[in-house]
């Protein structure tokens, strides 16, 4: 089973060029506000086309803070205006560079530490929920075959639970699956994962490989934390791009992510 390599840095040269030494087979640039800036805008552009010289899949993460805010999906527009617009200029332009360059763009349907907040500024949670679904309805037909959404631990969109992994399956979502947040969202459970995994496969476009000891977003090198891999490996994609999402001693070098793939590498070589 060949095991393919996908590293993830920002728009610093010296982190993404570090990434670009071991070739990856995907890269995911994780941007963040200041990337919005008109300065910000040019030179991921330019980041953008040196990447492309080594791998053509590209994914851009939108930036996961505003200030002192998560850039939620469910922001109310009249009660948070600043982070409503950038909310939707990032998305807009997240969308509008993908699909120029032919790359992807990834948007997080919901975070997590701040969510309840966000909730607590509508009528009700199914109300949030409703606001979050159509958002994401109209970025999926927005963005086609460049977009994919994330999951979250927040209760407004993960995956594990057969009824949410239903109702995102009905909507034909381009999925980016998070293994570490369905594991804690699930307390821990293989099982749940597992599950998951494998109801949601044929609509994951973009997995992001990361242990976990199940009960706080760790973000651990794999074989650390308690994800039974050897399970979980075969019932990936096959089709869909990867990379090591792992705390980094040093955001400079990518040896974790390097780490977790010589792990990884090792375990498929025993898988028949």
């Amino acid at each position: 089973m060949h095991v393919t390599l996908g590293l993830k840095g920002s728009t610093s040269t010296r982190q993404y060029r570090n990434r670009l030494t071991y070739f990856p087979d995907t890269f995911e640039f994780y941007l963040d506000e200041d990337d919005f800036t008109p300065a910000g805008l040019t030179h991921l552009q330019r980041a953008i086309d040196e990447v492309k010289a080594v791998t053509p899949n590209i994914v851009l993460h939108q930036p996961m803070r505003f200030g002192d805010w998560f850039v939620e999906m469910v922001t109310p527009e009249q009660k948070m205006p600043e982070l409503y617009r950038f909310l939707r200029f990032s998305s807009d332009k997240l969308i509008e560079i993908a699909t120029k360059n032919n790359i992807q763009a990834l948007l997080h349907g919901s975070y997590s530490r701040q969510t309840q907040a966000f909730i607590d500024m509508y009528p009700s949670f199914e109300h949030a929920q409703a606001v979050v679904f159509d958002r994401l309805d109209n970025y999926a037909k927005q963005g086609g075959d460049h977009i994919m959404f994330e999951n979250s631990i927040s209760p407004l969109f993960f995956y594990g639970d057969p009824e949410m992994d239903r109702q995102i399956l009905e909507r034909h979502y381009r999925l980016a699956f998070d293994t570490s947040h369905c594991f804690i969202k699930a307390h821990g459970s293989n099982t749940v994962l597992a599950e998951s995994l494998t109801r949601l496969r044929n609509h994951v476009v973009h997995y992001h490989l990361v242990d976990s000891y199940g009960e706080t977003h760790d973000s651990l090198p794999l074989g650390v934390g308690h994800i039974d891999w050897q399970k979980m490996l075969p019932l990936l994609n096959k089709k869909a791009s990867r990379i090591y999402e792992i705390n980094l001693a040093d955001s400079a070098k990518a040896t974790e992510m390097l780490i977790s793939h010589a792990y990884l590498t090792a375990l498929a070589a025993t898988l028949k």
